[in-house]
Formats: structure tokens, sequence, C-alpha cells
């Protein structure tokens, strides 16, 4: 599996694993992670919210029935989503934090995002319950999830610790980071910028772009892949490249993200071994420009 720096501070693979489905998995959970870690995946991403927590507590149980296994592993969680709102409170950050602790069954996790922005957000209050977090040891490192990068300048106000990752959703159904950025100076639908140039902006301040819902088109609707009657000409040439490097549809789906040269990190939500492999194999794919762009040509997208 092909590493990446995570923030300029972590070494970790290309492909990650997503938990949000593991309450739901219809395998072994032993085989699901176990699978993982045979492709070389060491990085998993939770959140507190994922299965109402029940996801930590499965993952947790894995841990110890397998000494050992924590580490191998690059675990993150995210806080802040509660029942009705967001919540950037100290106490709630902190409580969130010891609860995944406890169901995680581990004595730290190494990454903690923010989740989703909180209008009533205090930047003093957030670096409060970080520095307190990094100091017990309970959190190593610290990033975001769906902030734009003027959100992600207020936090900085107060906060002393590198943020190093900003998780957002990315596919080649849901590129508008990417179309945007294609479409500076032009008068039409493709040039709204929706994000504040968040990949020139990550890729300047060294943060990890984390790409959630890889393989999804909308928000977590369906897979796209394999949707001929949606999107007939992106599976149509899917299939072609899939035959070209020798690997599934999904894979080049996969290599399309890692391709960029912003070196994002695909967030896998696949339970399933064959595709979590298929996935990682996406990974050692070395896509050609030309590949690259037709790809985002197929999936309906122009170049102005």
């Amino acid at each position: 599996m092909k590493q990446i720096q995570i923030g300029k501070v972590l070494s970790a693979s290309a492909v990650a694993m997503g938990c949000m489905r593991l309450s739901g998995a219809r395998h072994s959970v032993s085989e699901v992670i176990g699978t993982a870690l045979e492709c070389g995946i060491n990085f998993f991403d939770h959140a507190d919210i994922y299965g109402s927590g029940r996801c930590e507590e499965i993952f947790g149980e894995y841990l110890s029935a397998n000494p050992g296994a924590r580490d191998k592993m690059i675990v993150q969680t995210k806080c802040a989503i509660r029942p009705g709102c967001y919540d950037f409170s100290k106490r709630h950050i902190i409580s969130s934090v010891e609860g995944s602790l406890l169901r995680l069954k581990t004595d730290h996790v190494d990454v903690l995002l923010l989740h989703r922005p909180d209008a009533l957000m205090e930047p003093e209050e957030v670096a409060e319950a970080f520095s307190e977090l990094e100091a017990s040891g309970k959190v190593r490192y610290f990033g975001v999830s769906n902030h734009s990068p003027m959100q992600i300048e207020l936090l900085k106000t107060a906060v002393t610790q590198p943020l190093i990752i900003n998780q957002m959703q990315l596919s080649l159904t849901e590129a508008g980071m990417i179309t945007s950025g294609l479409n500076v100076n032009m008068k039409n639908d493709e040039s709204v910028m929706r994000d504040g140039y968040v990949i020139d902006y990550s890729r300047v301040k060294g943060m990890t772009l984390q790409t959630w819902s890889p393989f999804q088109r909308g928000f977590i609707k369906s897979p796209f892949i394999g949707d001929y009657e949606n999107h007939p000409e992106l599976n149509k040439k899917l299939d072609e490249l899939a035959e070209k490097y020798g690997v599934q549809p999904i894979s080049v789906a996969c290599a399309w993200i890692l391709r960029h040269p912003a070196k994002m990190q695909v967030i896998s939500g696949s339970m399933n071994p064959d595709r979590i492999r298929a996935v990682c194999a996406g990974a050692d794919v070395d896509m050609t420009r030309e590949d690259w762009y037709s790809l985002y040509l197929s999936a309906g997208y122009r170049l102005p």
C-alpha cells in the first residue's frame, strides 16, 4: 500500500478505512478489519455518532480481542455533532473524546477532528479543549471536517496545535472542489466556488484532505459505480480503464482521487472484504494525465 504524509507529521496508508458502517457489517468484524490490515491499511476513521457509538464499541472489542493490533493503527475519531445542533464547547469536546476512548478501549486517539462547523464556535474555547486533551495524552493530533479555509483560519487565531486534516466529500460525481478551480474567470455554473479554494489552501498550508464518500453520488445517496442508468458514460470509461490497468472499476475511481497532486487520502467505507481489496488496488495504479481527464469528462464535467 502506498504511503502518504498526513499533515507532514504522520505516515499513513493512502486508503483509510471509514468505520461508519461497522455496526451493520454483514461479514465478521475480524474479517473486515483483518482484510484492511492485510491490504496495508493502517488508518481507521471513526466518529462518536457512527452507529450512535456502537461502531466505536465494536472496534474496541476487536482491539481487546487482538492484543498488539492497536500498535499497528492510526485511529481517528470526530466529535461535535449533537441531536439538533453542533457543539464546539470545551465541555462537549472533552466529554466526547472521553466517551470515544472508553468505547474504543484505548488510552488515546491519534487524531481528533471537529465534525462539522459550529456557527456558535468560540476559538478560545476550542483551544482550551485541544490543549487539555493534548497535555493529558488523550489526543496526539487535531484537524477538522467539512470546513472552509476561512473557518480554519478563524480556529487558528486561538488554536496553537497544527490542524493537519480536513475531511471533505469528493468523488468523480461530486467534484465541485476541482471543477470550480478549472473554471476560474468563467460565467458558468461550474465556476461557482462553494468551498473557498480548499484544495489550494490545503496544499499551501500542508493539510491533508481526506475524501469521504469517494464512490457515492450526492449526499450519501448511492454508488455511481455500476449505475449505468444515471452514469452511462462514466461507467463505460471506468470499465475501459479497469481493463487497461488490470483492476476493478472501483480501483480506478480510487486511483482518480489519489492521482491528484494534493496527495489526498481516500476514506473507504466498504465492509466487504473483496471490495476492500479492490479499493486498495487503486493505490497502486499509476494513472496517466490523459486518463485522469478522460474520467473527469466522462463524469459530465466540461473544460472551459
